[in-house]
């Protein structure tokens, strides 16, 4: 127990011991520390005065260069502004001595004007003068000239008026007449380039419509078949019927085109009959084409041969009854060719029989008027003599051949039988409904017309007669002198143009009729 108090004790006083020694170097330390501060404030104090006194000095410097730069610059622009005022004075001086020049000037012009002025007002009054006297002269000549003419000036004036216009109205009507005289002249090489524009223009609209045949399929499935594996199929059909198909977007439908109707016709009845067999392969589109080909050459012959057989035409080559077969499938401005052919024919027999004339001649003329349009497009020149040609090849009589190439006027007509058929096809395609303009059309033409003539004064009524090519205008007598009838109808004529261009050759006759009534009892 003694050994641990013993220890507990020096323990405590070695701690204690530690503890004093500690506190003496701690405060060495912090006596050493404050003496270190205090050399540090010491130089510190020093250094800064030190650049204190350096800043003053630097600070004199600089104050004493910038007050020597400032008055120098001073003195600079003291020197540039004396010049400049310099300048200035002399600048006015110019200025001055040219405004001085400038009113002497003006002075001089003023004197020179005010010169003028006082001889224009005496050059007015002179005139003034003049006038009063040229005046009074010409009231004199004027008595003078009334008394010996025996007419006052109102009556002289009407009559040089009178003497004018009549001049007026002869020099108005040779002109018209070198213009209509020169219109006649340049007509015919107009029309053809109206007409040459005018099927420039109709061309993309008669290529869609009359160069297309639309085929309905049952399903669609038939578009793949027909087109067959990579295309080979279509190639085949279009190789052998001389046709382009068109297989598009358009449901259970293929368009076939091309412009000679006869393969149209023979790809139609292709594809329909391979529709209904279901097998599509090129050898078998090989063989219905062939087939079908010949059922439709077959077709067309048994169809020319009814119709020359109705018309009682005997002794016709097989070739011509094959090509009147084929106008089944041509058109003309909307109208069948085949149809058109059998009722020009229809006509010229009547017409013939009325005229004790050949019947079947006749007949015979206005069926074969319109082969050229079946032969085949390598044909060159117009469809009336390539149709000539073509019968005259298969033994048909001059005057068929003839008739043939003037039924159009191509060539004028110079025997009975042309001019029968001539007047049979004017008939059959100059009535109401027989082209594309339907009927209903061709009524509002005339009202069109006859509402234009009836839009005038002194106008009691207008007709519109062959077909809206004649317009007879009747006008009241007592409103519309001959004079005016003669000018109204050149009015009508160019309001017709003006308000129905597509008429075309209209004659405007105006009808003006004095009638004197008088009752005996």
């Amino acid at each position: 127990m003694e050994l641990v108090i013993a220890a507990i004790i020096g323990i405590l006083l070695g701690a204690t011991v530690v503890f004093l020694i500690k506190r003496i170097q701690d405060n060495n330390k912090k006596k050493s520390a404050r003496i270190e501060a205090e050399r540090i404030i010491n130089k510190a104090n020093s250094e800064s005065a030190r650049l204190k006194k350096d800043a003053e000095t630097k600070s004199k410097d600089f104050e004493s260069r910038a007050r020597k730069n400032v008055e120098a610059d001073i003195h600079k622009q003291k020197s540039t502004l004396k010049n400049k005022e310099l300048q200035l004075e002399r600048r006015l001086k110019e200025v001055d001595d040219q405004f001085k020049a400038k009113m002497d000037e003006n002075d001089r012009h003023l004197n020179v004007l005010k010169d003028r002025e006082e001889k224009i007002a005496i050059s007015e009054h002179r005139i003034k003068e003049l006038e009063k006297k040229g005046e009074s002269h010409i009231g004199e000549l004027k008595l003078k000239l009334e008394s010996v003419a025996g007419m006052t000036q109102d009556e002289a004036k009407r009559q040089l008026l009178s003497a004018i216009e009549d001049e007026a109205k002869q020099e108005a009507s040779k002109r018209i007449t070198q213009i209509e005289d020169e219109a006649q002249k340049e007509s015919e090489k107009r029309a053809k380039r109206i007409l040459a524009t005018a099927l420039s223009r109709f061309a993309s609209e008669y290529t869609s419509e009359r160069t297309v045949s639309v085929l309905a399929l049952s399903n669609d499935e038939m578009k793949g078949k027909i087109i067959g594996r990579e295309g080979r199929n279509i190639r085949t059909l279009e190789a052998h019927c001389g046709v382009d198909l068109i297989v598009d977007d358009t449901p259970e439908a293929v368009v076939i085109s091309g412009f000679d109707p006869v393969r149209r016709e023979l790809a139609r009845r292709t594809i329909e009959k391979l529709m209904e067999d279901g097998r599509v392969h090129p050898a078998r589109i090989e063989e219905v084409v062939e087939k079908q080909r010949a059922e439709l050459m077959k077709a067309i012959k048994e169809e020319g041969e009814r119709h020359v057989m109705e018309l009682g035409v005997a002794n016709i080559h097989p070739e011509l009854v094959k090509i009147i077969g084929g106008l089944k499938y041509r058109s003309f401005q909307g109208q069948n060719a085949l149809n058109q052919s059998l009722e020009v024919a229809q006509i010229a027999g009547l017409l013939a029989g009325e005229l004790g004339l050949s019947v079947k001649l006749a007949r015979r003329g206005g069926l074969l008027h319109n082969i050229g349009k079946a032969i085949d497009h390598t044909a060159e020149g117009s469809y009336s003599f390539v149709g000539a040609e073509t019968a005259k090849k298969y033994g048909e009589s001059e005057d068929i051949c003839h008739a043939i190439r003037a039924h159009d006027e191509d060539e004028k007509p110079h025997s009975l039988l042309a001019w029968i058929v001539h007047a049979a096809f004017i008939l059959s395609t100059s009535r109401p409904g027989a082209r594309r303009p339907q009927i209903d059309s061709f009524v509002h033409r005339l009202e069109d017309l006859e509402s234009i003539g009836n839009s005038f004064d002194g106008v009691l009524k207008t007709l519109a007669l062959q077909a809206g090519r004649d317009i007879r205008v009747l006008v009241e007598s007592s409103k519309v002198t001959d004079d005016q009838a003669v000018m109204l109808s050149r009015d009508v004529a160019r309001k017709i143009e003006r308000e129905v261009p597509q008429a075309g050759n209209v004659k405007v006759t105006v009808v003006r009729e004095t009638r004197s009534v008088e009752h005996a009892r």
